[in-house]
């Protein structure tokens, strides 16, 4: 039984299905670091998985699908942080706001644009010679068979850590994160690091929802991401603001959903409830761990006035 479940084809699927959650948590690091909390981020990969299945579906290109995603994402981004940067709103109000218009916005265009749920020919797997073909332990199969966005999204991890931990433009994120007053008072802008921190988070988000429709179930519904991006976002505090741990738990939440989806595959007796509800019941206990941290960026939520 336990070589039925523990395949290489699951822990190939463990990475497969970690994208969505390092786009969406990693485009969230930046912004939660600056000190802005975006609870839409779940909002903005649904928009931008319907503009990049879309634009897929009329065009063929995948590229352009992309493009639409990522672009929308920064619209939206841009709104965020008008909202809470610049109107200074309660954070995690307008965020829920943000969620309940994406859902509602792609919900409508679905159904009047396309009506009922088709598919696209999205990006398919790469194959590596010399590499893809590795029967050992089935590291061929886990490793070496992805699509590009796979290999894009764990790329992006050392990026994003060399960003905010060896760039001053990643001391300035964490200084407006920390203390606005004291940055402020050295010459940093804060609303302008803010407004493209959560832009930021924004196109990372819309990424996250193109990776779903246009890579890894090339297919767009209502609801497609089934509260992935909430789950993103705890993965943020999870992985205790860094890009690194983000990944960490990234993979243990998609290795989850894999078993998940092995579970009923081979047809163990056991209620599929249980299954369904394994990723949320991690995000709860990772929460709790995640309340009594102290590395927290200390302006988190909070906005800044400059002058107070």
């Amino acid at each position: 039984m336990i070589e039925q479940i523990f395949t290489a084809s699951v822990f190939a699927s463990m990475i497969r299905l970690a994208t969505p959650y390092i786009f969406a948590a990693l485009g969230e690091t930046f912004g939660q670091r600056s000190g802005v909390l975006n609870l839409g981020v779940d909002g903005i990969m649904l928009m931008g998985a319907f503009f990049g299945f879309y634009t897929v579906y009329i065009t063929g290109s995948l590229v352009l699908g992309l493009i639409a995603a990522l672009l929308i994402g920064l619209l939206l981004g841009l709104a965020t942080a008008f909202i809470s940067v610049t109107l200074k709103a309660q954070q995690g109000i307008s965020g829920i706001g943000m969620y309940l218009f994406g859902l509602g916005m792609s919900e409508l265009l679905f159904q009047k644009l396309i009506g009922t749920p088709k598919s696209v020919s999205g990006f398919p797997s790469l194959y590596i010679p010399g590499l893809s073909d590795i029967q050992f332990l089935g590291i061929g199969e886990i490793f070496f068979r992805h699509n590009l966005l796979v290999y894009l999204a764990f790329a992006l991890v050392p990026i994003a850590a060399f960003i905010l931990n060896r760039t001053t433009f990643g001391l300035m994120i964490r200084a407006v994160g920390q203390n606005p007053e004291a940055a402020d008072a050295m010459g940093v802008n804060v609303t302008r690091v803010r407004y493209m921190t959560v832009a930021l988070g924004g196109m990372m988000s819309g990424l996250a929802g193109a990776s779903l429709s246009i890579a890894l179930l090339n297919v767009f519904q209502q609801n497609l991401t089934s509260g992935l991006g909430f789950i993103a976002v705890a993965l943020v505090y999870f992985g205790r603001w860094k890009p690194f741990g983000v990944m960490a738990g990234a993979l243990l939440f998609s290795f989850v959903n894999a078993l998940q989806l092995q579970v009923s595959a081979i047809g163990l007796d056991s209620p599929s409830e249980f299954a369904v509800m394994a990723p949320y019941v991690i995000t709860i206990i990772a929460l709790v761990f995640a309340s009594k941290q102290t590395e927290k960026p200390t302006a988190l939520t909070k906005p800044f006035d400059r002058g107070e």
